[in-house]
């Protein structure tokens, strides 16, 4: 999940990217849109979204879905419960700061790991096991903020398990697209494990000099983002230039990570 801030900060020197970083984005990409539900009911449809998705995956690692069974009233509560996170002093927020090594936690421009080319950013990272039968996620909230923090866990937990329901269908389609077993990768990620990302960009003063993410491939699978849509921050490198993705409200973005 992507989202804004109304506060403006100013940039200190670590948050300096250098120009080749900078180059802005004004062509759009041309990611194909997946209706879910006409994949699903089979037949020509099913089998020009896999052509679709393949072609996307070989030329820059992108799509969106729509119809896609997530709950959009799930989405939209996540959103404000995070936004509400956001907005804590400081001194609460770091009450579940990251620690080096672990996958949960608060983290203000990851710089419990980096010194220098900081993104302008805040991070709330929640880990999610399908098979795991305790709130895990609850439990990390509440112990961190107090049982006020109990329905928000919820929030999350059930967001959680949409995307992992989400997320194994598209896996599907993926072998499916390689001309392959759909149910071939299912051993792989039947138990896999997955994070839940609320990325948080504070307004800056000097928003040409830093970057609220830098480039990257991501090391997982796959990538499910719901961008908001005030920020029209998501950039693909593609054709030796970067391209930005419009955010729709009511499709998910689908990235292919250097697992695949």
């Amino acid at each position: 999940m992507a989202s804004q801030h109304q506060d403006n900060l100013k940039i200190t020197k670590d948050f300096l990217w250098p120009e080749e970083d900078l180059a802005p984005a004004h062509e759009e990409l041309n990611e194909p849109v997946i209706d879910l539900e006409s994949y699903f009911g089979g037949g020509d449809e099913a089998e020009t979204a896999c052509q679709l998705v393949r072609e996307a995956c070989l030329s820059h690692g992108l799509f969106q879905v729509v119809n896609h069974g997530v709950d959009l009233d799930l989405i939209r509560e996540a959103r404000p419960c995070a936004l509400a996170f956001f907005k804590l002093p400081v001194a609460e927020k770091f009450k579940a700061q990251k620690r080096r090594g672990s996958l949960y936690g608060y983290s203000s421009a990851h710089a419990e790991r980096f010194t220098s080319l900081l993104p302008w950013k805040e991070t709330l990272t929640l880990g999610f096991r399908e098979r795991c039968t305790d709130l895990a996620i609850v439990d990390f909230l509440t112990s961190s903020f107090g049982p006020e923090y109990e329905h928000a866990g919820l929030v999350y937990q059930k967001y959680c398990e949409a995307m992992t329901k989400l997320s194994m269908e598209i896996i599907e389609m993926l072998g499916r697209s390689l001309g392959i077993d759909p149910s071939y990768y299912k051993d792989y990620f039947d138990d896999g494990f997955s994070t839940l990302r609320f990325n948080f960009y504070p307004r800056c003063e000097e928003p040409d000099q830093t970057l609220g993410t830098g480039p990257h491939c991501d090391p997982n699978s796959i990538t499910i983002l719901h961008q908001d849509d005030l920020v029209q921050g998501l950039h693909v490198f593609v054709d030796n230039k970067w391209k930005f993705v419009r955010p729709n409200s009511d499709a998910l973005v689908i990235g292919i990570g250097d697992t695949f």
